[in-house]
């Protein structure tokens, strides 16, 4: 019997999923004057706050929200999380005061912090692993294509009908999505009745070609505090600090460097981001298939990284270029080679999380949150005070933050020649255990420290110093 593709239905709904995050954080993005000019006390400092309190909740809740998905099922636990951010974002067309807005967004932001962890979970009950690679990288690109999207979009909805019914239509959306997601999924693909003998042997299959490598007895802090998990936090933070470059200061810089008529031109880069990501899926699919399970996860990203290094290089070339477009290009190709490195992370947790990967791949994303944190502050240090020969010999430019995220992405390069999902765990004793609780406790006081301190004091001690630009960009992220 021909294997039936209700897998296949998966990944697509899971792709609208991530689409419904993006569209529901650029919202608030879009609306920002009409909501200044509407709500009491939102000054742009506020305003900043309420942007920079979501990722204070989002990351927060990373762990915990992994944690749940794989106890509760990931059927039960999304539908759950989107109802919770669904309503909050419904919430926010309500507020009427700055306080009440702050309030909303953490809980927001508490809310969508289950949006990946639970569908990774969703994935590998579903896909055997020779298919996590390109159902990762489908799942992946709807973020990048929601928020491109999103960009054009919401401000002709906020036009249309106001911006407090556009967040209670994205609202609507995300129950929508919530309700199609109760009734169609089933955290067991045999409890599903259009899945076929075929498709469920598949999976099964898959499923227990890692039986024998994972070990369900291992604690949960041993594997995120192993060498393989660790370096997977190390080199996705690198990633973001290129990628998150793409969100925040980019669309200003080409305004301030090239004109307001080519803003528009931020979006391509998130654009070649989504292509990466399906390429990078599809590679890493069909290495597995051939039968190297570890170099279809490590070359992909090691591309990546090698692209991405490029691209910021050429970047410092060009940054100063007539044209715009040979710039894009340049940092198209950095955003490309990064991008390519989100599906091989993504299913490297899930080889080494098995039943737990919803919490083995919340904590990877929770420090992933460090890279946003050390672009915010690393960009305006660099482009003020470091200068490099040949490429930054003066400050003023942000030619020496290329190198600097170039140099970044040549280490999580290396990172990945040292990363093998098969690699068993050996046990180790109570005291070094509970060393390595204490030092991911440290760990997740450092993450939340660096968001505190980029969300807040930081913007905070810039405009005091009147640098118009920097709050601009850090209040973005």
């Amino acid at each position: 019997m021909a294997p039936s593709r209700q897998r296949f239905w998966l990944v697509f709904l899971l792709f609208l999923h991530t689409v419904n995050t993006y569209m529901d954080r650029v919202c608030i993005s879009a609306a920002k004057g009409s909501m200044q000019n509407d709500i009491t006390g939102l000054n742009d400092q506020m305003m900043g706050y309420v942007f920079g309190i979501f990722a204070i909740g989002y990351a927060l809740f990373q762990i915990p929200a992994g944690w749940f998905s794989d106890r509760a099922g990931p059927r039960r636990a999304l539908t759950i999380v989107v109802i919770i951010w669904s309503i909050f974002t419904a919430m926010t067309g309500a507020v009427f005061t700055a306080i009440s807005l702050l309030v909303v967004r953490f809980l927001f932001g508490v809310g969508e912090a289950g949006a990946y962890p639970g569908a990774t979970r969703a994935l590998y009950s579903w896909l055997p692993a020779k298919e996590r690679g390109l159902g990762q990288g489908i799942f992946h690109s709807g973020a990048r294509i929601g928020a491109a999207l999103s960009l054009v979009l919401m401000p002709s909805l906020i036009d249309a009908i106001g911006w407090r019914m556009t967040f209670v239509a994205n609202a609507a959306v995300g129950l929508i999505w919530g309700v199609v997601w109760w009734f169609w999924y089933r955290d067991e693909p045999s409890d599903h009745p259009k899945v076929n003998a075929g498709e469920l042997a598949l999976i099964r299959e898959g499923l227990a070609e890692e039986a024998a490598s994972e070990n369900a007895k291992v604690p949960y802090i041993q594997v995120v505090t192993s060498a393989n998990v660790l370096l997977a936090m190390f080199q996705y933070a690198a990633s973001n600090i290129t990628f998150f470059i793409s969100i925040t200061w980019l669309q200003p810089y080409l305004r301030d460097t090239w004109g307001d008529e080519y803003a528009y031109l931020a979006s391509l880069p998130l654009l070649c981001g989504a292509v990466a990501l399906w390429m990078s899926g599809y590679a890493v699919t069909h290495l597995h298939r051939m039968g190297m399970p570890v170099v279809s996860r490590r070359l992909p990203a090691m591309i990546g990284y090698a692209l991405g290094a490029i691209g910021l290089l050429l970047c410092t070339q060009v940054a100063e270029s007539d044209s715009v477009w040979t710039f894009i290009a340049c940092f198209s190709l950095a955003t490309f080679g990064v991008e390519m490195t989100l599906s091989p992370s993504w299913a490297f947790c899930m080889d080494i999380g098995g039943s737990r990967s919803g919490a083995v791949s919340a904590a990877m994303n929770m420090v992933g949150n460090m890279g946003a944190a050390v672009s915010a502050v690393a960009f305006p240090y660099f482009v003020a005070h470091v200068t490099l020969p040949w490429i930054a010999e003066s400050p003023g430019t942000a030619n020496s933050f290329f190198a600097f995220a170039a140099a970044i992405n040549v280490l999580a390069m290396i990172a990945w020649i040292f990363m093998n999902p098969l690699r068993p765990l050996k046990k180790i004793s109570a005291s070094a255990l509970k060393a390595r609780l204490v030092m991911f406790l440290l760990l997740i006081v450092i993450v939340i420290g660096a968001l505190i301190y980029t969300k807040f004091l930081m913007p905070a001690a810039d405009e005091k110093k009147s640098a118009a630009s920097i709050p601009e960009i850090t209040q973005a992220i």
